[in-house]
């Protein structure tokens, strides 16, 4: 059984000190690969550092995160596009907007937003979106943008119904599934049944949001398959059936 994680941070320093170890677990739980998205300018060397490791099963993708996105953020993304047209990445990620931490920065956030998207078009490359309690914001930059050349995935989805129909009525984008659909007020339980495995892709965003029983601990990529166990038991299908849609899924949306 093959299990892809979309969106994972196995290169920050939280993992320093048994990064193998972490690594021989996450191929022993049947990960194939693991995606990594960048933060911003100061990742990119651990990022790179984690690939170099096994280039097959780690791939990078390039962008800001939009709790990065300060008053500087249009030289930081004049040296992230650079970054990105240089290399060779999976998608243009993680980026986004997030209004839990500080809502004064969002007109900024929506501006590096649309500069993102705009590299990704150019390139032919997916987004990945971090959404946190800004998905109509979020929606009203992509409902503008949004053509044939634009795909993506929404990582760590913890909306409703609507919003997930919305992102859905995109085409070509999914809903990136994590440890939050394990929580027992997550509310994804009410959610994923409706939509079925074909807009779904599997995540950890290790080392956080670690599902249950390991909530509130380090998150790690071979926990994804226990978000496998969870979404099999929400749509009534095995967790074979899921690993095997999540996995075509994610090897179509990334190009893997």
């Amino acid at each position: 059984m093959e299990l892809i994680d979309t969106h994972s941070h196995l290169y920050l320093d939280h993992f320093k000190d048994d990064r193998q170890e972490v690594i021989d677990r996450c191929r022993h739980a049947g990960v194939s690969k693991v995606l990594l998205p960048n933060i911003d300018l100061e990742t990119i060397d651990q990022l790179h550092a984690l690939c170099d490791i096994d280039q097959d099963m780690f791939i990078p993708m390039m962008g800001l995160h939009p709790c990065s996105v300060k008053d500087d953020y249009k030289s930081v993304l004049k040296q992230l596009k650079r970054t990105l047209f240089e290399g060779s990445y999976c998608s243009v990620g993680e980026i986004g907007i997030d209004l839990y931490w500080d809502k004064s920065t969002l007109s900024i956030q929506q501006e590096a937003l649309r500069e993102q998207i705009g590299w990704a078009k150019e390139l032919g490359l997916p987004i990945v979106i971090h959404a946190r309690d800004s998905y109509d914001e979020i929606f009203e930059v992509v409902d503008e943008l949004n053509d044939e050349r634009l795909s993506g995935v929404f990582h760590c989805f913890t909306g409703n119904v609507e919003q997930a129909q919305h992102i859905i009525g995109y085409d070509n984008f999914m809903l990136g599934i994590g440890g939050v659909a394990t929580f027992k007020n997550g509310g994804l339980d009410k959610v994923l049944p409706h939509l079925g495995l074909d807009h779904l892709i599997l995540e950890t965003d290790a080392p956080y949001l670690a599902p249950v029983p390991f909530r509130g601990k380090r998150n790690e990529s071979s926990y994804v398959r226990l978000v496998a166990d969870r979404l099999a038991e929400l749509c009534e299908v095995s967790t074979e059936e899921v690993a095997k849609q999540t996995t075509a899924n994610a090897k179509l949306l990334f190009s893997l």
